[in-house]
């Protein structure tokens, strides 16, 4: 009897590690396919039809990593591991993770609807007003003087409205250079005075510690909606463009095929890479697409095609990879789409 009861209280401390080894945190993420989703229910373009075929955005799942998470990396060529540094910004906390990506989300829906409505020649108008900083680092000038969310309207009583223009005037700038800015706060104006610093990891290169965005309003003819829910980072840019180009096409450029794809977006229409191809790839293809879109980056030995090629052929998928460097390329590649 007392023999059982050992045996039951070594198996009951064990299955307590067991449950413990879950919550203790690693310093990793990892991630793993996610899933490939229709964007017609997220956009809804007025008066658009219903249309067949099907632009589909795909996602990677991402989580903090445990030792279970960690060891399916090990076995599992389709999980991948990556340090905290290699994700989140020096200081920044999950909230202010996540407050970036959405930022850099509705960036891409903006670009997204630029593209689009340029494409299908209707009317569209951008307003700028200044721009958003989406993320500070720890130690830098700005991690006590700025906040998350700030909008910078003038930068030596200068308006500024352009995300290049305004690290072009810090690039130049050596340490220990100041600044005078002006910025929107909760709706209020506030005057901030900050000097310039080198980068821990790029001592000859000075700055603020800021990622910032271009801060727009945009209004068009029809009306456009984009719901991406909690779905941040930039990455869906490419494919929120043609979704939204097919409703506003009489016909379906997608012509009945399911065409999956990823790649940021700018206002010029240039498509840049994105992580996780390898793993998006695979998502596409379980949801059935036939066809993904891939940012080709001018034929870089190691672009995100490549890579998304090299995955598809490890995993036997049957889909079909198209390299892309622009909108109008895509466009181009759907127009002759039988």
């Amino acid at each position: 009897m007392e023999k059982r009861i050992r045996i039951l209280n070594v198996l009951l401390v064990f299955g307590i590690i067991l449950v413990l080894l879950v919550f203790i945190p690693l310093p990793y993420y990892v991630t793993k396919p996610g899933l490939a989703e229709p964007l017609r229910p997220y956009v809804k373009v007025e008066g658009a039809n219903k249309d067949k075929g099907e632009f589909m955005m795909t996602t990677v799942s991402m989580s903090k990593a445990n030792i279970y998470s960690y060891i399916g990396t090990l076995i599992n060529s389709d999980y991948h591991l990556y340090k905290t540094d290699e994700i989140m910004v020096k200081g920044e906390s999950n909230e202010d993770y996540q407050f970036r990506q959405l930022r850099y989300m509705e960036e891409s829906k903006q670009a997204a609807i630029i593209n689009a409505y340029k494409q299908a020649g209707k009317p569209y108008q951008v307003t700028k007003n200044g721009i958003i900083i989406v993320s500070i680092i720890k130690g830098m000038p700005a991690f006590d003087a700025l906040k998350l969310g700030d909008v910078i309207t003038k930068i030596n009583k200068n308006e500024v409205d352009s995300a290049k223009e305004f690290t072009t005037i810090l690039s130049t700038a050596k340490a220990g250079t100041r600044f005078n800015l002006q910025i929107n706060r909760n709706g209020k104006t506030k005057n901030v005075s900050i000097k310039t610093k080198p980068f821990q990891n790029e001592p000859n290169r000075a700055g603020l510690g800021v990622s910032i965005v271009e801060n727009i309003k945009l209004s068009t003819n029809p009306k456009v909606k984009i719901n991406s829910e909690e779905i941040g980072g930039p990455s869906a840019g490419l494919m929120f463009a043609l979704e939204i180009y097919d409703q506003l096409e009489r016909e379906s450029i997608a012509k009945g095929h399911e065409i999956a794809g990823t790649g940021t977006i700018d206002n010029k229409g240039m498509v840049g890479p994105i992580g996780g191809i390898s793993q998006k790839i695979v998502a596409a293809s379980k949801s059935g697409a036939e066809i993904f879109f891939a940012p080709y980056e001018n034929g870089k030995k190691d672009s995100n095609y490549n890579e998304a090629v090299k995955s598809a052929r490890a995993h036997h998928l049957k889909i079909k990879v198209i390299p892309i460097n622009s909108y109008h390329q895509a466009i181009a590649y759907l127009e002759k789409l039988k």
